[in-house]
């Protein structure tokens, strides 16, 4: 199942607290950006989180879910909360960013 164009708005709604955020379509769903890493993405109309140590310290009660066959466990954010999740995002972002910059 694809993922619909209203839930990509209503997350990028959650998020417009960030300055960075962006998306790419891809095979019917949606990768997010923030600060041109990918945080995670849209996926049968629910938002999931790359599961970096950052993310699980700010969701500790996130449940995992994998966004498609063969992929790897990501968590599941509760979209609710726009705080956390930009908070959430953002750490992300930062993390990735530090660990790229490393190698």
């Amino acid at each position: 199942m694809a993922s619909s164009k209203e839930y990509l708005q209503f997350v990028l709604e959650q998020l417009s607290a960030l300055t960075d955020v962006s998306y790419r379509p891809m095979m019917g769903e949606y990768v997010l950006y923030c600060h041109g890493v990918v945080v995670g993405g849209i996926y049968d109309d629910r938002f999931l989180l790359k599961p970096e140590k950052i993310a699980r310290q700010l969701m500790p009660d996130a449940p995992t879910d994998i966004p498609y066959p063969g992929a790897k466990e990501m968590l599941v954010a509760d979209v609710d909360d726009a705080e956390l999740v930009c908070r959430a995002v953002e750490a992300i972002a930062a993390e990735l960013s530090v660990s790229k910059r490393k190698r």
